[in-house]
This record gives structure tokens, C-alpha cells and sequence, in this order.
């Protein structure tokens, strides 16, 4: 029912109602959206459709593309698209259609359009791609990575990095490494603290949650310290963090023109942004040439990280290998420090939930202190604190797919091949999903609450975000260190202000102080 077939040890998830699949295919947990549920709407979605208004009947927000897009521009509105579509949503109800320049999509809101929209995915799930990312790889005989192949290229990819990646096995290698790096941050905070007389350190932390992230994820993928937590950081890896700043800059424009017009006339945008991609494959690179050298010196080696183990399995060319690791590492950086930097802000203007954590890490670590995974799984409150962290400020602001059949969405009729987005800002924030919802309650996640198909910022189906597992584990590791030894406060109470420059992040990043507890 589910269409999708023997993916093994991949992890999807249900609005936070996870399983392991570890025999054949994707099974799901007894849910609200059940099989029967999902079953009995496929049966009834011949007379749906029969039933259904016709697709040029969804409201729109104006019909011509280019005006739109000029529109766009001129209001300055792409750094505000998240609440750009939290308004439309309130304008139009719950679905509405708009065209950008060369951009097209419907977008929906409510779970059970998005339990639909998951029943339609099909085999091979496909989302929007991201034609100047492509380019890019085409242009410098690079290989595409899981995040831009589609088809059987991309199944038979993320078949195998779930084994690394996303699998108990996988994860349970990579968890010291992450753990290591969590404690030196820690150590590194403690010492520009010690050099404060007041014994406290007020900062914006915004720089150094780069650090921390592209530390962490460098050491998992490549299983080799940067030294970014050190004094004196190596200058190719900051280099590497302006390159994906970058990077992510000039993405959200290139979504909406068309590159092969910037190319054509030497767009500065469009060489920024290759001179970027560049950098971030020259790191891979790098990092390659240290892991083939310790291969040569014939050392009996331990765990190395995901790209070492890739490569000792052989079961994907050397190119792909690289295409995948760099595409984690790109990701990773920006899409980890995010929710970190809001989840730390959230703490210090929630103090009674800073110190609810504060006491379940205490009882966790008591109870389980050598087994980090059963450590990680005895804090419910922690992981409630991330998910509600991405309710309110979800990385990406979308989630997209194109259904493989016909659907019905809001008895609207939406053809295969649609592009449709899952508005993940304005989902978050509403009244009639969530009670109260511009407050900071990790605990609505511990309740029996309806949540499925509520906590999506990593995706959901067979084409989940691949490094989620990582990303949810490095920011279970940090906060728990972090809060277990500093008290983190903020004088600022009102709410952030956020842009969306490809992620949502603070406009300015707020000052933070830490205490050791």
C-alpha cells in the first residue's frame, strides 16, 4: 500500500512515530493515517476525483509568473517567504497555487493533505530539485549526490548510504565521535569564560555553532579532526564555512531565474555561486587524499568515519562516494547550527524548561551512564525540546514532492507531476493544529496529542532526509553537555525575528549568556 519496496534499515518517520525496517520494506506504526485509513482513500479517490473542482480552481496569488516574481523583488519578500506563505495561507485557506519566473507549485498545509500527498509518492519519491546545484555538477564532470538523483540512480545510492547513515548500526558507530566533539565545545567555552573576571561570557554563539557543526560533521563523515575548536583554526576549513555560507546565499535567487540566462551573461550571482560549490568539493578532496594515505600505511584502523567505511565496502565508485559525503557535508553545517542557536534561545527565555532538562539528563545519566544510545533514548523531554524547536523554526521551509498519480487534495484535483509543497513555517505556527502555538512546550510531543504528520522538518517517506539521523544525534549530544554545564540565559524576551535566506535564521543573532552550573 505504501509503494515502496525493500529499503532496508531506512528510517522514516510519521510526524515523529518512528521505525526501524530491517527485513523488507517500509512498515509503518499503527497510526491515525493507517494502512486501512490510507487504504479505504485510495478506494474512494475514483469518485473524489469525480467529485473534485478542477486544478485552475485553486486560488492563486495572480496569475503571471513574471509579474509575480517582479512583485517579489521589488517587496524584498523572498527573505520573508515564510511569512509571505503564513499570509497566504490565511488569505486563501488551506491550499493555493503560485507562480514565480520559472517556479510553479501548490501549496498545502493541513496533515492530512501532506498523509495523501505521502500515499502518492510512488517507488521512486521526488522532490524539487535544484537545477543550479545540477549544473554545477554537470559543468565540472562531478556527480550528482541522493539529494538531486531521482529513480533507480538515487534508490540504489541511498540504499546503501542507509547503512552508514541512517541505520541502529551505522549510528551507533559515529555517536562517540559526536560526543567528543560536543565536550570539546564545552571545554572551549569553559576557557574563554576563565578568562572572564565576572565568570560568565556573553556572546553571540552564531560563529561558533559553525564551528561546532562542521567540526562534528567532519569528524563523522571523514573521521579527522579540523581543529575549529582550537585556537587558531585551520584557515582551509574557514574557508570552507564562507564557501557554504555563500553557497546558500545564492541558492534562493537561482530557484527562481533561469541559470542558463545568468551563465550566458557572467552573472556575478551565478559565479559566486559556482566559485562556492567549488570550494566545498576542493574540501572533499582534501579530506579524501588524508583517508587514502592512512589506507596505505597498511594500519590496522578502527571506526573512520562514513566516507572510510564507504570506501572499504566498494560497493559505490569513488565519485558517487564523494558526490554523497560532500552533499552531507554542505548540508550539515548551516541546517545543524540553526536549530541549535534557536534552541539554545528558546532555553534561556524558558528557564523552567532549561531546568526540567537540566533534572532529566541528571536521572538519564544515572540510570544508564556507559550506553550512550540508551542514554540518548531516556530523554524524551530532550528530544521534545528539538522537535519543538523545528516547529517553530523549521530549517527549510518546505517540504516538497511530486505525486507519482492523481490526488485529491481540499477537493481540488492536482495531477501527477505537480509540484507540491508542504508549508512547514506556517504549519508550525497555526492555531487550528497546535494549541498555543506560538509557545515553547516541548511536552505537547509526550502527549497523546494528534502529531502525525505534524513534525516534518527532516521530510518523511523513503526520501527522508539523509542526514537526519546525524543531525538529530549531534543536537541531542551538544545540548545535553550544554545544559548540563552552563546555565544559559538571555536578557532579550521577545520573540526572534527570523529571514529565510534559503534556511530560516535570525535577522541578528541574540546575545546569550552562559554560568557554569
Amino acid at each position: 500500500m505504501l509503494e515502496t519496496r525493500a529499503i532496508g534499515h531506512l528510517r522514516w518517520c510519521v510526524g515523529g512515530h518512528c521505525s526501524w525496517d530491517t527485513v523488507r520494506g517500509l512498515r509503518t506504526k499503527s497510526t491515525h493515517f493507517s494502512t486501512v485509513q490510507l487504504a479505504q482513500d485510495s478506494q474512494s479517490l475514483t469518485s473524489a476525483k469525480a467529485q473534485s473542482l478542477p486544478f485552475k480552481s485553486i486560488p492563486c496569488t495572480g496569475r503571471n509568473a513574471w509579474a509575480n516574481l517582479a512583485r517579489y523583488w521589488k517587496n524584498n519578500s523572498f527573505q520573508q517567504l515564510h511569512l509571505v506563505m503564513e499570509g497566504h495561507f490565511q488569505n486563501l485557506g488551506p491550499i493555493y497555487r503560485e507562480t514565480l519566473g520559472t517556479h510553479s507549485s501548490v501549496n498545502i498545509i493541513h496533515p492530512q493533505d501532506v498523509a495523501r500527498l505521502f500515499q502518492s509518492e510512488g517507488v521512486f519519491p521526488r522532490r524539487m530539485g535544484i537545477e543550479a546545484w545540477a549544473a554545477h555538477r554537470d559543468l565540472r564532470n562531478h556527480k550528482c549526490g541522493v539529494f538531486l538523483l531521482n529513480g533507480e540512480d538515487w534508490r540504489s545510492d541511498r540504499l546503501i548510504l542507509n547503512k552508514e547513515v541512517l541505520s541502529l548500526t551505522g549510528v551507533k558507530k559515529f555517536l562517540p565521535f559526536l560526543d567528543e566533539v560536543a565536550n570539546d565545545f564545552v571545554s572551549f567555552l569553559m576557557r574563554r569564560i576563565n578568562k572572564n573576571t565576572r565568570g560568565t561570557l556573553t556572546v553571540d554563539l552564531y560563529a561558533d555553532l559553525f564551528r561546532f557543526t562542521m567540526e562534528a560533521s567532519g569528524y563523522v563523515l571523514y573521521g579527522q579532526r579540523l581543529g575549529l575548536l582550537e585556537e587558531h583554526p585551520n584557515e582551509d576549513s574557514l574557508r570552507f564555512i564562507r564557501a557554504v555560507e555563500t553557497m546558500i546565499k545564492t541558492t534562493l535567487p537561482l530557484v527562481y531565474l533561469p541559470h542558463q540566462l545568468l551563465r550566458l551573461t557572467d552573472s556575478a550571482l551565478w559565479t559566486q555561486h559556482m566559485e562556492a560549490w567549488d570550494v566545498i568539493f576542493q574540501q572533499a578532496d582534501r579530506c579524501i587524499q588524508n583517508i587514502y594515505q592512512e589506507f596505505c600505511l597498511g594500519q590496522e584502523r578502527g571506526y573512520s568515519g562514513i566516507m572510510a567505511e564507504l570506501l572499504l565496502q566498494g560497493e559505490l565508485p569513488l565519485d558517487s562516494i564523494t558526490a554523497n559525503v560532500t552533499e552531507l557535508m554542505a548540508g550539515g553545517v548551516d541546517t545543524t547550527a540553526m536549530p541549535l542557536l534557536f534552541t539554545l534561545f528558546e532555553l534561556a527565555r524558558n528557564p523552567s524548561v532549561q531546568q526540567e532538562l537540566r533534572a532529566e539528563i541528571k536521572r538519564a545519566e544515572g540510570q544508564c551512564p556507559k550506553d550512550m544510545n540508551q542514554l540518548l533514548n531516556s530523554m524524551p523531554l530532550l528530544k521534545g525540546a528539538i522537535k519543538e524547536t523545528l516547529r517553530l523554526y523549521p530549517v527549510g521551509i518546505t517540504v516538497q514532492r511530486y505525486p507519482m498519480k492523481d490526488i485529491v487534495l481540499q477537493n481540488y484535483h492536482i495531477p501527477a507531476g505537480t509540484l507540491v509543497q508542504v508549508g512547514l513555517y506556517p504549519m508550525g505556527r497555526s492555531s487550528e493544529l497546535f494549541q498555543n502555538p506560538l509557545r515553547y512546550d516541548p511536552t505537547r510531543w509526550m502527549r497523546r496529542d494528534e502529531t502525525n504528520f505534524k513534525a516534518l522538518a527532516f521530510g518523511f517517506g523513503s526520501r527522508q532526509c539523509i542526514g537526519r539521523r546525524i543531525a538529530e544525534t549531534e543536537m541531542m549530544l551538544f545540548l545535553m553537555h550544554m545544559i548540563k554545564n552552563f546555565q544559559i540565559n538571555t536578557v532579550c524576551k521577545d520573540d526572534i525575528k527570523t529571514v529565510f535566506r534559503f534556511i530560516l535564521m535570525p535577522e541578528k543573532p541574540p546575545l546569550l549568556t552562559f554560568r557554569p552550573v
